[in-house]
């Protein structure tokens, strides 16, 4: 009986006894006299006079605002449509040149053309000879400390370019007659280097898993590189860091040509400067 009293006697909980009473206080510190009433009608009236000469600038200025965006936005489209034309464009004559330095090789390679033209990259291969795969380690986006950290690749796992480097130099001392990493075909000129994270070949970025293939007699040429000091470096980054390779004989592989090729040095052939030193001599005559 006490608690339905209680209940009874205190219907109005605490706390809504207090929001109430603080309601009442703040409605007894509305203005009470005429003026204070119109100031605070000129203040309300000020304020919607602002926001809404704001909202009609909005509105004004969204049309020009929106016409500069779609401007810039139909210049941005343009400029890139041009690029990406530019960039066909050196494709094509990149790959003209190619073929035209290519084709010279064949021609004027005398009894070796062959010979020069697969070591210089400018044909394709096919061959027996190995694969081999090499890939980052599967936790390599841990990082760590240790011999292989450095401000480019702070991560132990991954592979790098010096090891590429090593992979490939290897099998060239190996007797591998011609390499190619993820379809890029090596030449004596290739450059295999980082940029940041990525490895490039030929200035053209790789990603992994790393796959080289290598023309040559394919068991000697495995063996010969597992024996080596390279391919004892490929195997202490596999025990060591938990970088993953495979590597396999193939009774057949099939590697591209050179994409380009720099010619660094130039000679005229014999009949060439024959010809040549008639002319100079008729015309100084």
């Amino acid at each position: 009986m006490s608690l339905l009293t209680n209940v009874m006697d205190h219907s109005l909980d605490d706390g809504y006894a207090e929001a109430a009473a603080r309601r009442a206080a703040d409605g007894e510190r509305l203005p009470k006299t005429l003026r204070a009433k119109l100031w605070l009608a000129g203040g309300l009236v000020l304020a919607a006079l602002v926001v809404t000469l704001g909202a009609a600038q909005a509105q004004v200025t969204a049309p020009v605002v929106a016409k500069e965006r779609q401007e810039l936005i139909d210049r941005i489209e343009t400029e890139t449509a041009a690029t990406e034309d530019l960039e066909d464009s050196v494709d094509a004559l990149r790959e003209d040149v190619g073929e035209r330095q290519r084709e010279a090789l064949r021609n004027h390679g005398g009894d070796q053309g062959g010979l020069v033209g697969l070591l210089a990259g400018a044909t394709e291969v096919e061959g027996p000879g190995v694969k081999l795969v090499v890939d980052d380690a599967e936790d390599s986006d841990s990082g760590g400390g240790g011999p292989r950290e450095s401000s480019g690749f702070s991560d132990t796992g991954r592979v790098r370019d010096r090891d590429m480097q090593r992979v490939v130099n290897g099998l060239w001392e190996s007797g591998a007659e011609a390499i190619a990493i993820n379809g890029q075909r090596l030449t004596a000129l290739s450059a295999i280097r980082a940029a940041g994270d990525a490895i490039l070949v030929d200035n053209k970025p790789l990603v992994p898993p790393y796959t080289v293939l290598a023309v040559g007699d394919g068991q000697r040429l495995s063996r010969t590189f597992q024996d080596s000091v390279d391919g004892q470096y490929l195997h202490v980054l596999q025990e060591n860091y938990g970088i993953r390779t495979r590597i396999s004989t193939e009774a057949g592989v099939r590697l591209p040509a050179a994409p380009s090729l720099i010619v660094r040095t130039a000679e005229p052939t014999a009949g060439a400067a024959e010809k040549g030193s008639a002319g100079t001599g008729e015309g100084t005559s």
